[in-house]
């Protein structure tokens, strides 16, 4: 079972929508004893850093979603879902993470004289710097969709699965073992991320 959570966050049957197109179900959760039924967990997420922390933590899913990781369940993490994994986020203050990898996420700064605006906003291209599960398939280079202000810094390189450029290189994705997460939305990014998404069911 896929589960897709829900935690008042995200656009979560435009990702249901995704799985769809390449032949896998995934159905929309909302509770801990549901995310402890999954095979493979989906943390999507859009908005600000502290509310999705906090609401995660206030709903009791924080140690359901941790208990899944340790497992060796697969787990993606998207956009939110990504930045929420790292031990602290710089958004409206500095609010501790989820923690499940060291580093943090800080704000874009960007050289607006080059003609570059935050949010990051459309289509960017990603270079490969690990052998991801998510990426079996794909050609160096290929293009998916992003929206966001800020981005993760981590401690450990050798998580950073790509990297991205964008008035300077910026972790796009990482990946350590069963988890997976990404900046880019792939259930916008067309059949790049239809490829992922499909990539990521069959782990």
């Amino acid at each position: 079972m896929i589960g897709i959570l829900d935690y008042g966050m995200a656009n979560l049957r435009s990702v249901q929508k995704a799985f769809e197109a390449v032949g896998c179900r995934a159905d929309i959760i909302s509770s801990a004893e549901e995310i402890a039924r999954c095979d493979r967990l989906v943390l999507p997420g859009v908005g600000a850093f502290k509310d999705a922390v906090r609401t995660l933590r206030e709903k009791r899913f924080d140690a359901p979603i941790l208990r899944h990781i340790e497992q060796g369940k697969p787990f993606l993490g998207i956009c939110l879902g990504l930045q929420m994994l790292f031990d602290v986020g710089y958004e409206d203050g500095e609010h501790r993470g989820l923690g499940v990898l060291r580093g943090r996420c800080v704000r874009f700064e960007v050289d607006r004289t080059l003609g570059l605006k935050v949010p990051h906003m459309g289509w960017n291209q990603l270079l490969f710097r690990s052998a991801s599960p998510l990426l079996r398939g794909l050609p160096e280079g290929c293009n998916v969709y992003f929206v966001h202000s800020y981005h993760v810094v981590p401690e450990d390189p050798s998580v950073i699965a790509t990297t991205t450029d964008y008035g300077g290189e910026f972790v796009s994705s990482v990946w350590r073992g069963n988890l997976m997460a990404t900046q880019f939305h792939p259930e916008k990014s067309q059949k790049v991320g239809l490829t992922m998404l499909r990539n990521f069911a069959a782990m």
